[in-house]
């Protein structure tokens, strides 16, 4: 028989639940432009001149500010700004277990503009490392985050590892198959994503510049079958080890995505349609897809039908307005567009933000803070205008 107390424990139940894996029709990305004081800050650690806890006081003062105009912003979900992080990718890959940090010999290429030389690399079996900083860096963010606002971890996506920038090129020195380190990158990332989840996480996005990868590779490969072949191989293993990793997690955990063309002082690295990926994104097992369209590099709307693929539940966030350019895009073109794509997903099932970070590296793209935030507040104008 169902009693009342069984009645009450289902409906608090419920309502934790409602407060979870929200859709919010205004999101964003989630990395900020770092104030000056934070650039001086991890100088003066690097060089020496500082100690740890005097950079940890710096670094929480800004990450209290950038939550704050966060949620003066009208963001439902709020991120550390990655101020803990000097790269949006490489400062978590490099201290999972297994990983190491190097110097490589170039840097990324970007359109105009190249990186920093540091890249990661195997030096062992792949594990999860559960004293990896940004646990407590997430714990110091949840601790301030205001009742109402939800906080959002952002981590890359495994698939950096897989066939990308030599990072798992000695694998066969670790392992006998290739399949064994596969399904340990995934279980190190299960077991990562399950820690977030018991400090107190319900919304983790796994950053990713892997797709657009491959859509420059297939694209160029199109008359290469051998390449081409190799490419799909690498596509078809980045869905593996991404849906091997989220399978059994809890059902009140959001993990959403961002298909990142690259973001690096204002320019890109690849370009090219959703169309060569889109049927292996419709097969990831996300709750949410950030995906940039705010130029022409994009392509068209066409390959949402099969990136969205009749999931009810899963939600497709447009980066209509760039994050790249301090000039504020027309409203009513955004508008358009909006309604472009209500051909192939449903409205209630598209949200806004920009189509990436501010400032996916600490050097930031080319415009000012002021700017960031006047960018946002028309996304938040359009979002609730049209979208909501």
């Amino acid at each position: 028989m169902y009693a009342e107390s069984d009645d009450q424990a289902y409906k608090i139940i419920m309502t934790e639940t409602i407060q979870t894996k929200l859709h919010y029709h205004f999101d964003h990305v989630g990395s900020y432009l770092r104030p000056e004081r934070l650039k001086l800050a991890r100088e003066a650690f690097s060089k020496g001149n500082i100690d740890h806890d005097a950079l940890l006081e710096v670094q929480h003062s800004e990450i209290k500010k950038v939550v704050d105009e966060q949620v003066k912003a009208g963001l439902l979900a709020v991120t550390d700004g990655e101020f803990n992080r000097s790269w949006w990718h490489l400062d978590f890959l490099g201290q999972l277990g297994g990983f190491e940090f190097y110097e490589q010999e170039d840097s990324y290429h970007f359109q105009g503009a190249k990186t920093r030389t540091t890249n990661v690399r195997l030096n062992g079996t792949v594990h999860a490392n559960l004293k990896h900083p940004f646990f407590d860096d997430f714990t110091y963010l949840k601790s301030i985050v205001p009742d109402g606002i939800e906080v959002k971890q952002t981590i890359p996506s495994p698939s950096l590892i897989i066939n990308r920038d030599h990072r798992s090129d000695l694998w066969s020195k670790y392992y006998e198959q290739w399949s064994d380190f596969l399904d340990d990158l995934a279980q190190a990332y299960h077991e990562t994503l399950q820690h977030f989840y018991d400090l107190g996480a319900r919304y983790i996005q796994l950053d990713d510049t892997t797709w657009a990868y491959l859509i420059a590779q297939l694209n160029k490969n199109k008359d290469n079958p051998v390449a081409y072949a190799e490419y799909e191989k690498t596509a078809a293993d980045d869905v593996y080890v991404i849906n091997k990793a989220l399978a059994g997690l809890p059902d009140d955990l959001k993990i959403s995505t961002h298909i990142c063309r690259g973001n690096f002082k204002s320019t890109y690295l690849f370009e090219g349609s959703y169309e060569p990926v889109a049927k292996y994104l419709g097969q990831l097992n996300y709750d949410g897809f950030f995906l940039e369209y705010d130029d022409a590099r994009s392509g068209d709307f066409q390959p949402l039908a099969a990136i969205w693929n009749n999931r009810q539940n899963v939600e497709i966030v447009l980066g209509l307005l760039t994050s790249k350019s301090a000039d504020l895009e027309d409203e009513t073109d955004v508008a358009n567009r909006i309604h472009d794509a209500e051909q192939y997903v449903p409205v209630q099932n598209l949200a806004l933000s920009t189509q990436c970070g501010f400032s996916s590296t600490e050097e930031g793209n080319v415009l000012t803070i002021p700017d960031q935030w006047q960018k946002l507040r028309l996304v938040k104008k359009i979002a609730d205008k049209y979208l909501a």
